[in-house]
């Protein structure tokens, strides 16, 4: 950051859906600290997303807590950033609705997520599931942000909160900023142990496909044991060896070592030595995290004073944006 330079805003969300994979750590949520240096950061869980699917109230209880300790875990800092439960802050809901009267049908039917969800949940194609993109640029919108970090499979949504933004201000004045997608340091990009032609998934049907943050070690090596790889039995970086090309991926991300070096260091050894050492990096990774997690865990009542904090942070700015939107609109503000 050059001197006197102000830092930008970053906003980034995650659902409360199952513990997060190896995947997500390695491709996103690990790097999320070095953002907290950089940025004014906004941290959120994003349990109102999470009801799209119909969840059972106590499972959906403790999951929003446990996810918002995996991010203390991973090194987040609830005093420097804001880090906060998305349905504390009553202006994320507000904000949606003005936003779905500047958001036009035919925008929302062509969101790829939409199509895909309807599909794998055709007994609950519910108005949030169709509307959960404008939910999203509230998200976004509300603190202003400056940029996103987005996968791939998020762009679509970036793409429709700008339009939103642009249709809004074109409106009625200037309100919102128009965010842009953030590209940091590249994660590695994980895929299935079990289908490594596939991304690595928490809702994959086969469990020894993936690895979860909070999967115990023994269970983790045995995982990485069963991973798909081919019958050269050669450790080298190449095309059609997709299996060991992901386990060089995660390997090479945990350790900082290049393919060529990842290479030179298992010449002559089997695949399984190689899995064994993914497997041991991997847990060595994770150990700090999992501690981290289960202390957070066993003291609620500081959990509870954390994420009262970011409420009370989200909400007052949160409140400036929700205001001046609506003053522009024509409401009658009390």
């Amino acid at each position: 950051m050059e001197n006197g330079e102000k830092k930008k805003i970053i906003l980034s969300c995650i659902q409360p859906t199952g513990t997060p994979t190896l995947g997500n750590y390695l491709g996103a949520l690990r790097n999320w600290k070095a953002l907290e240096e950089d940025f004014y950061s906004y941290f959120a869980v994003a349990d109102l997303h999470a009801i799209t699917v119909r969840q059972e109230p106590k499972n959906l209880r403790e999951q929003i807590l446990r996810t918002y300790a995996l991010l203390m875990a991973i090194g987040l800092d609830p005093e420097k950033s804001t880090l906060f439960i998305q349905s504390h802050v009553p202006a994320h809901s507000q904000l949606a609705w003005l936003l779905s009267c500047n958001t036009q049908f035919g925008e929302l039917s062509r969101m790829t997520q939409f199509k895909d969800k309807s599909k794998t949940h055709p007994d609950n194609i519910n108005a949030g599931l169709f509307t959960y993109p404008v939910l999203m640029a509230a998200d976004i919108l509300l603190y202003q942000a400056d940029c996103v970090p987005v996968g791939d499979d998020q762009r679509q949504h970036l793409e429709i909160a700008r339009d939103i933004a642009v249709r809004f201000n074109g409106a009625y004045g200037n309100v919102f900023k128009i965010p842009e997608a953030y590209i940091g340091k590249n994660g590695a990009r994980v895929m299935s142990l079990a289908n490594p032609e596939k991304k690595m998934s928490k809702s994959d049907a086969n469990k020894n496909a993936f690895i979860s943050i909070l999967d115990e070690p023994n269970v983790i090596m045995k995982k990485f044991k069963r991973a798909v790889t081919d019958s050269e039995a050669k450790v080298r970086y190449a095309e059609g060896k997709d299996g060991i090309n992901n386990l060089m991926g995660i390997y090479s991300c945990i350790t900082g070592k290049s393919y060529e070096e990842i290479e030179d260091e298992f010449d002559g050894k089997g695949y399984g030595d190689f899995k064994v050492a993914v497997g041991e990096s991997v847990i060595a990774e994770l150990e700090p995290v999992q501690k981290r997690f289960n202390e957070l865990m066993n003291d609620r009542a500081y959990l509870k004073d954390c994420y009262e904090l970011g409420a009370q942070k989200a909400n007052h700015f949160s409140a400036r944006t929700l205001n001046k939107a609506m003053k522009k609109m024509g409401f009658l503000l009390n």
